[in-house]
């Protein structure tokens, strides 16, 4: 009997997807979010207890037995409604609205899954390109892609709900179980006893579900599920490897950081805006960017009288989460422009900057970029791009090319543009 329940309980425990909506959306949930959340959950649980118990206990008055191509609700609303036509009527009305709701829950999933994406692309688990909100924003791309993996499931299973659940429910538990092993490993690590007991038993409760679908529906798409989840979750260890093998090989640009000239003596060098102009796309204050600069002077600095440094803060998943956040990242980029004002006085320059934030930075480079060149008529604009050896199909992918589509706007308004390659080497730690 105990091993009878423990499946029943399991099969259904699909049902506390509607909760794991709500924690998902917390962040766009009104302020207070947490109240509002816990709120939120209370609601969604009290329903939930009242709507199964319910349907129970009807199932027990009616003795709803399976009848072949029917649910059981369907079932029940047949015997309550009766065989009549005003009974068939309110039977499909019942059942419409079944599925009205069903679709609604479904929109859950388009609405959290992009975020989720755009934090595991700030993380670089996913290519950085799900973080940016832009005009190929992330819910679009969110969208797209769990829109085509929905249509690839159901050409698989060919719409056979029975298969649809249990890959639903296999990787729901599964997430849901690695989420509270997560936070009770954060609880062990701060030493809260009582949350050490709730994570702990919630944690257990998600794996047993887990262990029962996979062992229960094993030959019935589990299979499957946990082929397709472990191929995703192995290419997400894959991403990540590259981002971090090509961080590890940009940080050792970062020795140019600690031979710096000595700063500048006496009033910096004014700007003449008459003379030509070396208008350079910056970054954050790093190796990459100080040897960018440092390439511009040894090689155009004869020619070129002036330094302008244009950089834009990129308004991402990771930074928008409020206007205080906004704020930080327009004072972390303003500080940036300084910074390499300051490098070009200490090479001898006039330098100016200027700096924008914007969710779109190829539309807010274009913009800083011809507003320089209505400031600085023999103005000559270079960014820096990265080149890897052994340029391979994913790279094109994992890593986006803002340097190229301005590059292209800006030649189309008769602008001059130099793209400086920086080499990435592709050695065993770099290679995805």
């Amino acid at each position: 009997m105990a091993a009878l329940l423990a499946r029943a309980f399991s099969l259904g425990g699909g049902t506390y997807t509607g909760i794991e909506a709500v924690s998902n959306g917390l962040p766009i949930l009104r302020e207070p979010r947490a109240q509002t959340g816990r709120r939120t959950m209370t609601y969604m649980a009290l329903s939930l207890a009242v709507t199964a118990t319910g349907l129970l206990v009807c199932y027990l008055l009616v003795d709803v037995r399976p009848q072949e191509g029917k649910t059981l609700n369907a079932v029940l609303a047949g015997a309550v409604f009766g065989d009549g036509a005003g009974g068939r009527a309110l039977v499909i009305a019942t059942l419409a609205s079944e599925g009205a709701l069903l679709v609604a829950a479904a929109q859950a999933g388009f609405l959290d899954g992009p975020r989720v994406l755009a934090n595991m692309a700030h993380d670089g688990w996913v290519p950085r390109r799900f973080s940016t909100l832009s005009e190929r924003l992330t819910t679009q791309n969110g969208i797209l892609l769990m829109g085509g993996a929905s249509f690839a499931a159901l050409a698989y299973t060919g719409g056979d709900v029975r298969h649809l659940v249990v890959m639903y429910s296999i990787n729901v538990f599964l997430t849901f179980s690695l989420s509270m092993l997560g936070m009770l490993g954060a609880a062990v690590r701060r030493r809260r006893g009582g949350r050490i007991a709730l994570f702990g038993i919630a944690f257990l409760l998600c794996a047993t579900i887990l262990g029962v679908t996979v062992f229960e529906k094993f030959e019935e798409g589990g299979w499957i599920t946990l082929a397709v989840t472990g191929l995703l979750a192995g290419s997400c260890f894959l991403t990540r490897r590259h981002y971090d093998g090509v961080a590890r090989q940009l940080r050792k640009l970062d020795k140019a950081l600690a031979h710096l000239p000595e700063p500048a003596t006496g009033n910096p060098p004014r700007v003449n805006h008459r003379q030509p102009t070396a208008a350079i796309l910056v970054g954050g204050f790093n190796g990459l960017g100080v040897e960018t600069v440092k390439h511009v002077v040894h090689t155009f600095g004869h020619s070129m009288k002036n330094l302008v440094f244009i950089s834009v803060g990129a308004i991402d998943s990771g930074t928008f989460k409020g206007e205080a956040e906004v704020e930080a990242l327009r004072a972390t980029t303003e500080s940036t422009v300084h910074k390499y004002e300051d490098l070009a006085h200490r090479l001898g320059h006039p330098a100016a900057g200027r700096y924008s934030v914007g969710t779109d930075p190829v539309e807010e480079l274009d913009r800083l970029c011809r507003s320089v060149a209505e400031t600085f008529p023999h103005v000559t604009f270079f960014a820096g791009q990265l080149a890897f050896s052994r340029e391979r199909w994913y790279d094109r992918v994992l890593h986006n090319h803002t340097t190229l589509a301005l590059q292209k706007r800006l030649l189309e308004a008769g602008l001059t543009v130099v793209i400086l390659p920086r080499m990435v080497e592709r050695g065993s730690r770099a290679r995805a």
